[in-house]
């Protein structure tokens, strides 16, 4: 008995389909955010007793030097930048936790493009990390930082930014990554370098100057700075403990301006976020 071959058709791929894969992960990023709330709660954790417990110890020994001012106040934009970056290395670990499972290759036989699932993760970690972010924000006032709706929507602006650029890169180094213990290795070693050289725990004015220089290479100073320039310029504080505090970024005595930092952001994200594509269509 002769058998007849079944044919399946295939959709073919167009910017319809990929615009639903976007929506459809960055959907599944937030719906898995929303129901961990351990995941919640464990990232606040680390910002909050930065800023309230090392930041008091640190403004006990430092309140002689800066009259005026709380030092909380100083490292609150710093905790706004941890807590962001942390939750979105996270996020976007979690294509290493589909790929273990499973779930990542259901989504490549999809009739989409890698590039707008990759688009959809990064979208998801940066609104994931920005809703983490409004709690820190939700404490302004316990620092002394005014709640100003203006302030607050530069902030939320400038923390969206970050996030997602930072998404972008976690996704880089998660595209051929195969077990979740290697990429938090990873992670762990490239966070903690870039978020201490950051300027987000010390001012930039008066370092040494190989400290100055590897504070300017770091892409995420140029994140951490505008959130403080902003918070500053909210703030009654003296000419020359504004000049120690907030002194800005400075590229061989040219002073930086925020806009200018804020592309070098978006421009890295963009990159980062090429990079990534390419690295996920060739991973699997």
């Amino acid at each position: 008995m002769a058998t007849e071959a079944i044919s399946v058709r295939v959709p073919a791929r167009s910017a319809g389909h990929d615009l639903r894969a976007i929506k459809i992960v960055l959907h599944r990023e937030i719906l898995r955010f929303v129901n961990d709330r351990t995941r919640m709660l464990s990232m606040l954790v680390q910002p909050v007793l930065w800023l309230f417990v090392m930041g008091t110890g640190l403004g006990s020994l430092v309140q002689g030097s800066i009259p005026g001012i709380d030092f909380r106040t100083f490292m609150y934009p710093g905790m706004i930048s941890m807590t962001v970056i942390m939750t979105g290395m996270f996020s976007a670990g979690s294509i290493v936790w589909d790929r273990e499972f499973g779930f990542l290759r259901e989504m490549l036989v999809a009739p989409v493009s890698r590039g707008a699932i990759v688009v959809g993760k990064c979208l998801g970690g940066a609104l994931v990390a920005t809703a983490q972010g409004i709690i820190i924000l939700a404490m302004a006032g316990l620092v002394g930082v005014p709640y100003s709706p203006a302030l607050m929507v530069t902030l939320l602006a400038e923390m969206f930014l970050a996030a997602f650029t930072i998404t972008a890169f976690g996704v880089m180094l998660a595209a051929r990554m195969k077990n979740m213990q290697t990429f938090f290795g990873l992670m762990q070693m490239a966070i903690m370098p870039m978020m201490f050289l950051s300027g987000a725990m010390f001012p930039l004015a008066n370092l040494p100057s190989w400290l100055h220089v590897l504070t300017v290479l770091n892409p995420m100073t140029y994140a951490v700075d505008p959130m403080r320039q902003a918070v500053f310029a909210h703030l009654d504080v003296p000419p020359q403990i504004n000049a120690m505090l907030n002194p800005g970024v400075q590229w061989f005595g040219y002073q930086v301006p925020v806009p200018l930092e804020l592309g070098v952001v978006a421009a890295l994200g963009a990159v980062l976020l090429g990079v990534g594509i390419a690295e996920f269509r060739r991973a699997e």
